[in-house]
């Protein structure tokens, strides 16, 4: 089946966009490219499009949301051992990163954040 369209960005409302830009930046390559102030685009080399949304009021998802979904998260291959994924780790956290959920990984091969605005993202072990 041929594609209807192509997938030009992942977009992520929050309360400053160039602050968050910033952080993805930091934690997934690439530079902020600001349109305005309300819409900045990260093009993560290698990787897709990511676009900051300035939405007044903006509430994040909980994780894990018993009453209501979380409705995405991003994923990031942090490294093929638990040594790099550690050290990515310490860094996502020094960048303002808070941690979810960091139980069972050995089980799971990934590890659970919110970025500064509140959005979950994972660091995943390539195994």
């Amino acid at each position: 089946m041929s594609a209807v369209a192509r997938l030009r960005s992942v977009v992520l409302d929050c309360p400053d966009p160039r602050a968050l830009a910033d952080f993805y930046a930091a934690v997934a390559g690439g530079t902020p490219e600001p349109e305005d102030a309300d819409w900045v685009v990260l093009k993560v080399p290698d990787g897709p499009r990511l676009a900051f949304q300035r939405a007044e009021g903006h509430t994040p998802p909980e994780w894990p949301g018993a009453d209501r979904s979380q409705q995405f998260h991003l994923d990031f291959d942090a490294g093929a051992t638990w040594a790099e994924v550690d050290a990515a780790h310490e860094r996502v956290l020094a960048l303002g990163a808070r941690p979810l959920d960091l139980e069972d990984r050995e089980k799971k091969d990934f590890l659970v954040y919110a970025d500064p605005a509140g959005h979950p993202f994972c660091l995943c072990r390539i195994a």
